[in-house]
């Protein structure tokens, strides 16, 4: 069996309290989708930048992850010819 590898590479930028992330998805022949994902810290939480990061990130994989199903869902409606 041959092995695959996809890559995901997660991009972080903050401003202020806000942070955003988008989550790239490159497969081996250089197709890819992108997720997004936004995080803003309440003002009267203490700031602690990591955990907007964790969030925003994980908001950005649940984006790509449903991008991917839909890709996934237009592709076997392709293959078999009718809607799944």
């Amino acid at each position: 069996m041959k092995a695959k590898q996809w890559s995901v590479q997660i991009y972080l930028a903050e401003d202020g309290d806000n942070t955003k992330a988008r989550a790239v998805l490159t497969s081996r022949d250089g197709s890819g989708l992108t997720g997004i994902g936004r995080a803003r810290r309440n003002p009267s939480d203490p700031s602690v930048p990591e955990i907007g990061d964790e969030l925003a990130a994980s908001r950005a994989l649940a984006d790509l992850a449903g991008k991917l199903a839909t890709a996934t869902q237009r592709d076997i409606e392709q293959a078999a010819g009718s809607p799944v």
